[in-house]
């Protein structure tokens, strides 16, 4: 039989996955490691104990499946994204802790920069991003200016700038390989996503020197080998992709108007463009999807800052459940939630809003509200949140048409299982888009899952194998080695496990959605 190997390094826990051809789990094995907090909206996590748990994770998946290195056709590398590590090429060793997605420490910096006229629109433009901290090269920056002598040695070539795949490719092939996929070049605001290459412009903006930099290569490459020291024999690494970009591939998501929504602490909802580059008029933002040949890919990408966390808040902060997985019982002891509405603006509001000044709001109490009431309001406010994803990805959608957008529903989906009571009332595609593949650990959920289809009018679809980020990782690394042969082949294996067809009348939808933005708008009232 043919493995693969999947390495999916995320923001709390290294992972790795083994995977037969047929895209079947085999074995995983997952560690935990430190989150670093420096001080108040400081993340960072040590570069070190990311490799050694990820190594560790990968050996402990093999001796699982029983299987030696010789039978892994290729590695495949997922990561948490726009994470900065820097370290020196000669030793090996980092020189500051890796500074984490979720840092803020940039902000300052951030803000001069949106001050400078005009580059805020170049930034979008050239890199689909807008100026936030949230992407890695203001970190890089930070850390080139704050840690002793660093600036010189980065000039002379002494040190090597990666977002974490290019971490572990480095520390895999021993050394001899520098590089990274479009994919997670395209988190750093520094890559032309137009040209498939880094900007001198967007260098410039931010004082980067050009030799700290990583080669891009497409997602699916032959990109070296892992040391045999490693793993007891020497392994093609033949797939690298950001983390949304592979759950995206392991979602088969490969034509315009295709999309996947990950429920998980956040929400991260990407749809895949085609071969055109476009910006959202609509609070998103553009990013590389992943490539699996030189072709160019994109995608248009939304994030909800609290989507499961929602529920967490339920268990720790109201102590209404006592462990996360009586949520659902919990909502479903009441037909609805009662008028309450939840919005969830712990930290603000992230896309289609993009307010820091928001903040978390019940609305909609009555002397008949429960704590029933609350949590099926906070279950929903995670579909409500997902489907103004939706619906701003239609509208972008809506006002520039690709020339390679789909007319019906994509093929390949595979042998579907509905349920019964489950057959929809009316079912229409949102501007174009006319179904949502889920993925995540909230998307176990039946009664979040049902509302979310209801709120969309089109059907959600969750897959036999919900290990998409993996997954996607995988498939990418068979396509460099010719375990598969195309896309085809790939989109062929994917099967939904159920399929949640809309029952609610799209005017009572409607009226819901009306109701949650007039909730929304009161979070950011003065």
């Amino acid at each position: 039989m043919t493995y693969l190997l999947a390495l999916d390094q995320g923001t709390s826990s290294s992972r790795a996955v083994v995977f037969s051809a047929e895209g079947a789990v085999v074995a995983m094995a997952q560690q935990e490691f430190r989150q670093i907090f420096p001080q108040p909206g400081w993340v960072e996590h040590d570069a070190i104990e990311i490799w050694q748990t990820q190594l560790a994770c990968a050996r402990d998946a093999l001796s699982k499946a029983g299987l030696r290195a010789a039978d892994i056709r290729a590695i495949g590398i997922t990561n948490q994204r726009e994470t900065t590590v820097v370290w020196n090429r000669k030793t090996g060793a980092p020189i500051h802790h890796a500074i984490v997605w979720q840092d803020r420490r940039t902000e300052p910096t951030c803000v001069r920069l949106r001050e400078q006229p005009g580059l805020a629109e170049r930034v979008r433009e050239t890199t689909g991003l807008v100026i936030d901290p949230y992407f890695s090269g203001t970190k890089l920056k930070w850390i080139l200016d704050h840690v002793p002598g660093a600036r010189a040695q980065a000039e002379a070539g002494e040190l090597a700038f990666g977002t974490v795949d290019s971490w572990l490719l480095w520390q895999l092939s021993g050394g001899k390989v520098h590089a990274t996929d479009v994919s997670n070049a395209a988190r750093t605001m520094l890559f032309d996503v137009r040209r498939n290459e880094w900007s001198d412009a967007m260098l410039a903006a931010l004082d980067i020197p050009r030799a700290v930099l990583p080669e891009v290569f497409p997602s699916a490459h032959r990109f070296g080998n892992a040391q045999a020291a490693h793993l007891g024999g020497e392994i093609l690494i033949g797939g690298i992709a950001g983390d949304q970009q592979a759950a995206l591939f392991g979602q088969a998501c490969f034509k315009a108007g295709m999309a996947k929504n990950t429920y998980g602490t956040g929400c991260f909802m990407l749809m895949h463009t085609g071969e055109r580059f476009q910006t959202s008029a609509n609070g998103l933002i553009t990013t590389a999807a992943a490539q699996h040949d030189s072709r160019p890919a994109y995608a248009l990408e939304g994030s909800v800052f609290i989507g499961g966390a929602v529920v967490q808040w339920l268990r720790d902060g109201l102590h209404a459940i006592k462990s996360s997985t009586e949520v659902q019982s919990l909502a479903e002891s009441v037909p609805d939630s009662g008028g309450v509405m939840f919005v969830p603006a712990f930290t603000g509001l992230g896309a289609p809003y993009w307010n820091a000044d928001a903040r978390g709001a019940i609305v909609g109490l009555s002397r008949g509200s429960t704590v029933a009431h609350i949590a099926r309001a906070a279950l929903e406010s995670i579909a409500f949140q997902s489907a103004a994803l939706l619906q701003a990805m239609s509208r972008d959608l809506s006002a520039a048409r690709p020339a390679d957008m789909p007319d019906g529903p994509p093929g390949g989906r595979g042998p579907t299982s509905e349920r019964p009571g489950t057959r929809p009332a009316t079912s229409a595609a949102v501007g174009g888009i006319t179904e949502l593949r889920v993925d995540g650990g909230a998307c176990v959920n039946n009664l979040l899952m049902q509302f979310q289809a209801d709120l969309l009018g089109i059907p959600v679809l969750r897959p036999k194998v919900t290990e998409t980020t993996a997954l996607g990782a995988a498939y990418l690394a068979g396509l460099s080695c010719g375990v598969y042969g195309g896309l085809d082949e790939l989109s062929s294996k994917w099967q939904a496990e159920r399929v949640f067809h809309p029952t609610m009348p799209r005017e009572r939808a409607l009226e819901l959605m009306d109701r949650w933005e007039r909730a929304v708008r009161q979070t950011v009232a003065d």
